[in-house]
Formats: C-alpha cells, sequence, structure tokens
C-alpha cells in the first residue's frame, strides 16, 4: 500500500495540521449560522476549572458537542447547568485549535420548559425585523453633549442608582429627568409606553435611557413586549436601550438607537467623560496657542518684509543712499588728497636733505674751512695760491678766523 501512495503526486508545501484546523476554523465561525445559535439538548460531563471557565457536554439521541461557558457568563449567571438538565443555550460554535475540535461557546442559558417564549420572541423579533424596525439606516446619532438625560425606569430599583451613580462621576453637567414606570408584570409595557411618550413632550430632554436590572427571562419580559419596542422605535428622542445584564437580549435593545449590555454602560454611552472633555480643552487650547503664534510670526514676518520693501522703494531712503554715496566720494577724495599731499611732501624733504647735502655750511660744520684772500675775498682752492705772508680769512661753519700764509708745503 506505501508503495502505491508513493506513486501518487507529492505537493512541494504540504499543508501543515495547525494550517488545516485555521481553514477549518475559519469556515466554521465565519457562517452567520454559527455565529448567533440556539441549542436544545441534555447536559452532561460537568465541570468547572479553578480559571472558573465551566466545561459541558450537549447531547440528543444523535449526536453530541462540547461547551463552554466562561467565567465571565458563568458569574452572571443565576443557577448553572446540571448534569441531566434539558437546557436550551445561545452561543456560537468556534474551534479549539490546540485539542484539534469544534465547541460551542455559551453565553445564555436556560431551561428547555422556556422554549414557548423563546418561540415568540423569536417570532416577534423576526416580525418587526421584516418591518425594517431594527434597520440601522433607522439609527440615530447620540448628542454629543446632552444637556438633559431622561430616564424611563422603576423610581425604586437599582438600575437608576447605577445610571445617577455614573452620570456623577462621569459627567455632572447633565440634568436627569426620570419617568417612572414599572419594569416587570404584565402591567408593564404599557406603563412604558406611557412613560416613553410623557419624557417625549419634554423639550428640553436630549436622549433617553430606558433601563432595567438584571433578572431571568419572564423578568425581562415586558420589553420583549411589541408595544415597547415599536414605541422606542418611533420615539422622537434618541433611545438608549440598557436591559438586563450583557448576555440578554431583548426586543427593546434591537429597536433601540444603540444598546448597552447594563444600566451603567447606557449612562456612560450617552456621556462623554468629564476627564475627556478636560484633556481634550487642554489640548484644544494649546493648538490654538501654537496656531495663534503661528499666525503672528508670519504676520510678523509680512509686516518685516512690506517694511524693508517700502524703505527700499522710499525717497528717503534713496536720499540718504545718494548722501552715503556723495560722503563715500569725498572720503575717496579726501583719501587721494591726503595721498598725494604725502608723497609730494616725501618729494619735497628728499630734495631738501639733497639740498642740505650740498650746503656749504653744512659742510664747514664738519671740521672744513673755506680759504680766501682776505682783502680780494678769493676763495683759494689750492695751497699753491698761497703765497708767504698773504692776508688770509678762515671761515669756518660758526665763524670766521684770519691767518698770514706761509710757504707751501709739497705733499
Amino acid at each position: 500500500m506505501w508503495d502505491q501512495l508513493s506513486l501518487l503526486a507529492q505537493p512541494d508545501h504540504p499543508f501543515t495540521v495547525s494550517e488545516v484546523t485555521s481553514r477549518i476554523r475559519t469556515v466554521i465561525e465565519g457562517d452567520p449560522v454559527f455565529r448567533n445559535l440556539w441549542v436544545q439538548g441534555e447536559v452532561s460531563n460537568v465541570s468547572r476549572a479553578s480559571s472558573g471557565h465551566v466545561y459541558l457536554t450537549l447531547k440528543d439521541a444523535g449526536a453530541q458537542i462540547n461547551a463552554v461557558i466562561w467565567r465571565s457568563q458563568a458569574q452572571a449567571m443565576a443557577t448553572l447547568p446540571r448534569s441531566g438538565d434539558q437546557v436550551v443555550v445561545h452561543g456560537r460554535v468556534g474551534v479549539y485549535e490546540q485539542g484539534g475540535r469544534y465547541q460551542l461557546y455559551v453565553d445564555f442559558v436556560q431551561p428547555a420548559g422556556r422554549g414557548t417564549l423563546f418561540q415568540e420572541y423569536e417570532r416577534l423579533k423576526a416580525q418587526l425585523e421584516a418591518e425594517g424596525l431594527f434597520a440601522e439606516e433607522r439609527k440615530r446619532p447620540l448628542p454629543p453633549y446632552p444637556g438633559c438625560i431622561g430616564v424611563v425606569t422603576s423610581p425604586t430599583g437599582a438600575a437608576l442608582r447605577d445610571v445617577l451613580n455614573v452620570l456623577s462621576r462621569r459627567y455632572p453637567l447633565a440634568r436627569v429627568l426620570v419617568s417612572p414606570t414599572l419594569v416587570q408584570g404584565e402591567t408593564a409595557p404599557p406603563q412604558i409606553v406611557a412613560a416613553l411618550a410623557l419624557i417625549n413632550q419634554c423639550d428640553d430632554v436630549d436622549v433617553v435611557l430606558v433601563v432595567r436590572g438584571g433578572g431571568s427571562i419572564e423578568d425581562l419580559w415586558a420589553f420583549n413586549d411589541e408595544r415597547v419596542a415599536r414605541a422606542i422605535a418611533t420615539s422622537r428622542l434618541p433611545v438608549i436601550s440598557g436591559v438586563g445584564h450583557e448576555t440578554d437580549f431583548t426586543l427593546a435593545d434591537f429597536a433601540a438607537d444603540r444598546r448597552a449590555p447594563t444600566p451603567s454602560a447606557a449612562a456612560e454611552i450617552a456621556t462623554p467623560d468629564l476627564a475627556d472633555l478636560s484633556a481634550a480643552l487642554i489640548q484644544a487650547r494649546m493648538r490654538l496657542v501654537r496656531a495663534a503664534t503661528q499666525q503672528v510670526r508670519t504676520r510678523r514676518e509680512r509686516v518685516g518684509n512690506l517694511r524693508r520693501a517700502l524703505q527700499f522703494l522710499s525717497p528717503a531712503a534713496r536720499l540718504m543712499g545718494s548722501r552715503q554715496r556723495i560722503d563715500d566720494l569725498v572720503s575717496r577724495l579726501e583719501g587721494a588728497m591726503a595721498h598725494r599731499l604725502d608723497g609730494t611732501h616725501r618729494e619735497v624733504s628728499g630734495l631738501w636733505a639733497r639740498l642740505e647735502t650740498l650746503n656749504p655750511a653744512a659742510v664747514l660744520t664738519r671740521g672744513y674751512a673755506i680759504v680766501r684772500h682776505r682783502d680780494t675775498h678769493q676763495v683759494l682752492t689750492s695751497a699753491a695760491a698761497v703765497q708767504l705772508g698773504m692776508p688770509l680769512s678762515l671761515q669756518f661753519g660758526d665763524g670766521e678766523a684770519y691767518a698770514t700764509g706761509e710757504a707751501p708745503h709739497a705733499r
């Protein structure tokens, strides 16, 4: 047999186990039927892990499926299923890849004996949905900063206290107007409709919260009433539904503009957080300051450019430029004249020095003398011209002396 299999074409890249399991998970979890499923069966093999998660098996005569209730859902349930119970559960089908098996993730459990209510719930839900009562395009936006919040609920219930606590902490700026009503029992639906109609007559209300705390399906059944669903859908004011716990879904939730998992969550959805508003205000102020600073800087630069352009084109600026050019020319002329005078002075000084050098009087100061005939004042330039007894006059640098000539001596 292995020889026969070896003859088959082998893929270059076979799937890994993880890839196969992941594809199976994509197929199963991508089916919308498996994402919103009601399943009826008998409970068996119930166990609760130390983590708080509950594991069980649902079975009937022909098959069984593993199921998980996560701790958060299990804590919200009044009673957990026990082995042997016949139940109807709501959840989704998913794949546990590490174990290689599919299983049902349960978020709601009730005894199978209540199937009549669920059948009525599913019938009415399908009817209203077909009418377009739950269409997304009918949903209205919520006011970002409500000044007055209407609350349709029991004035003595825990839901109202939860809503008021959240509003006082999160957004104390809003006023609260309560339209009281019963929220449980046969007379509750018409009272809810009347309370909603009354609050719609108030012009200063911006948004309405229709809220109730958790309970059994019978306790919440007033919010599955057709009259209540239609009143919410046709409300003049936007409506937030916060009925029961996170796992509870009523027709009021589908008809409302927004669904909240709890009354407290409804108050949070209806209002901004004051702390977030303060932070946003600080950020806006910083952006405004930066923008204003940039505008001032830009305008200053523009004014500076215009001032420089005006100064460049101004006659006064041109006159100042002409004056400066005149000053430059005068300065250059004075410099040239000074240079010329300096050169002339040096030239005269040189000539004077040469003249001083040739001055006979200057020569006499160095020890020389001019010899003249005293009577004729003839300058005698040679010793041969001096005769014995000739009266002589000797001119020195500082005066004149007299002498009598003697016979010259040959050198």
